[in-house]
């Protein structure tokens, strides 16, 4: 299995190979990099496809330590170093996407274009932050039990919808420790809001898509991230999508990133 030294990590990743535009992909909170099997099989190999496990998630061997999004930016950065690859198409959902966000605005030279799906660039209300608190706090000391349900609708909508996606998620969720958890959820609670300043220095393409029934990133901040990039080409709604549309509607987000990449990867 290919891992990287990066950042005192073990960085676990997948490279489809090939001489393709390098696509960099970056899965969402409680996932990882399986998350993204459609879009591989969809775009390589006209594109090389890479992907990682971000810390505390999938087989990345993470240190234990506290971390937060810019760290996941500098792995990003630090896998494309150990690749040879100089400028690559960053594509994240959800954390992946906060994570793309900085990753274009920390280090703009080595990005070619941005996708940004299910995300938005916001730091969460006090209400809000009390509520991941607490989940935080249950999980650390009781498990995942009392969350499974929860999650696994908001990401992929109703059971009989997705059975398939509950059973493979919700196994693994209930593998997760009380310390993972403590600081994945740290990296979101603590995460900054991007200036404005600094979205307008982000002229490479930029590409939104977004699930209309998303209720953990609503779709109006979608637009509002949409609405801020300064080289934004396109918004794509994906009907009846909760969450995690690139599994649950993985040919609607497959095309519109095809579309895209044609134009400008």
């Amino acid at each position: 299995m290919p891992f990287a030294s990066i950042n005192n990590q073990k960085i676990y990743y997948e490279d489809s190979g090939g001489d393709g535009t390098p696509i960099i992909f970056m899965h969402a909170f409680l996932l990882d990099t399986t998350l993204f099997d459609a879009q591989v099989e969809a775009l390589a190999p006209k594109y090389r496809c890479i992907r990682f496990d971000a810390r505390a998630f999938g087989q990345t061997e993470w240190d234990g330590n506290a971390f937060n999004l810019y760290d996941t930016a500098s792995d990003c950065i630090g896998l494309m170093d150990m690749l040879g690859i100089q400028q690559a198409v960053i594509a994240g959902i959800s954390q992946g996407g906060y994570a793309t966000l900085r990753v274009g605005v920390t280090y703009p030279e080595r990005v070619k274009a941005l996708v940004f799906i299910s995300t938005a660039n916001s730091q969460d209300t006090d209400e809000v932050k009390d509520i991941v608190r607490s989940v935080r706090d249950g999980w650390v000391r009781d498990g995942a039990t009392n969350f499974l349900d929860t999650y696994s609708t908001l990401f992929f909508g109703q059971q009989h919808d997705a059975p398939h996606l509950w059973a493979y998620w919700r196994s693994k969720w209930q593998t997760y420790t009380g310390n993972l958890m403590f600081h994945a959820m740290n990296n979101l609670l603590d995460r900054d809001y991007i200036a404005q300043e600094k979205i307008d220095t982000l002229t490479m393409p930029a590409l939104v898509i977004h699930g209309d029934a998303d209720q953990v990133i609503p779709f109006s901040l979608g637009e509002l991230l949409h609405q801020s990039l300064p080289n934004a080409k396109k918004l794509v709604g994906v009907h009846n999508a909760t969450h995690i549309s690139t599994s649950t509607h993985p040919q609607a987000v497959n095309e519109a990133l095809l579309e895209f990449l044609a134009q400008y990867a």
